[in-house]
């Protein structure tokens, strides 16, 4: 009884109700997204993205615009500077990208001073998931199911594309479109996400439950599910955590995150520190050792 009532306290608020269901829809549409960004070792380019929106914000929010649209345009832009600097230049992807990062952040912090603008710096930073409306929530929403449609359609392709991108070349299909298609996807998750965790912790919810799944399954399709379940799990224990212990939701959802990555680390069947075969056996040779030694 008093673990029910534990649970159903937060609940009895709108606002923790709407945080908990922006929270699972960002959790779900994150990891499915940021598994291409993982098996693609390109991570980072995720980050990117979160940082390069602020220039978009801040033009938005001065002509009146919806700032998500000023937000996606410069988080695609943000891409394609990136694929100019590597065909135009020696400088290598992870160059390229660092640079882009710290250069699209710099100019959406000067144009929101320049412009005067009103946008609150900080949540959208770190976030504010208790502050959404269920207009929000609606639009997440809508957001998540195109994108995991198109994932569904497309799956094909972007697995070839992904792992291949030579051999899917050779085959015929359309890898700027597919390159293009993917880097939507991804600056909608992460417009999509920036309410809820911020631009600075984006990155976490992309990657966290993606590589947690990693540590645990094979194949790219049960990398995506288990990830959207640790989304979902880490973004209701923050929102939980938030309520009872009085700290920020969005570094509590990365937070849990984190420590679910933490046990598959550890305890992961095949890979884990703690549990995989060859650590097994070194374990029973010291025993044994210790063993005869006696």
């Amino acid at each position: 009884m008093l673990m029910l009532n534990w649970l159903l306290e937060p609940l009895s608020y709108e606002f923790i109700r709407q945080a908990i269901a922006m929270g699972i829809l960002v959790g779900i549409l994150c990891p499915v997204v940021g598994s291409y960004l993982i098996v693609q070792r390109m991570a980072l380019l995720g980050d990117v993205i979160a940082h390069a929106v602020l220039p978009g914000l801040a033009i938005a929010f001065f002509l009146g615009i919806d700032i998500l649209i000023g937000a996606f345009i410069s988080g695609i832009f943000s891409t394609f500077v990136i694929a100019w600097i590597r065909t135009q230049s020696r400088v290598k992807v992870d160059a390229a990208m660092a640079l882009t990062f710290s250069s699209f952040f710099a100019l959406g912090i000067t144009l929101i001073t320049l412009l005067k603008s009103k946008l609150d710096l900080e949540n959208l930073l770190f976030g504010d998931i208790l502050g959404v409306t269920a207009t929000d929530v609606w639009r997440t929403g809508i957001i998540t199911v195109i994108v995991l449609l198109l994932v569904k359609i497309f799956y094909k392709p972007l697995l070839f594309y992904t792992f291949d991108p030579l051999g899917s070349e050779a085959m015929g299909l359309p890898i700027n479109v597919l390159h293009l298609g993917l880097m939507a996807g991804i600056t909608v998750t992460i417009v999509a996400s920036m309410q809820t965790v911020g631009v600075v912790l984006v990155i976490s919810l992309l990657v966290g439950p993606g590589i947690t799944a990693y540590l645990l399954v094979k194949e790219l399709h049960l990398m995506m599910g288990l990830g959207a379940i640790f989304g979902a799990i880490a973004s209701i224990g923050g929102v939980y955590s938030s309520y009872y212990l009085n700290i920020p939701s969005g570094p509590a959802i990365v937070l849990v995150s984190f420590s679910l990555f933490l046990l598959a680390l550890l305890f992961s069947p095949s890979q884990g520190i703690l549990t995989r075969p060859d650590t097994a056996n070194r374990s029973a040779k010291i025993l044994q050792n210790f063993i005869n030694r006696r």
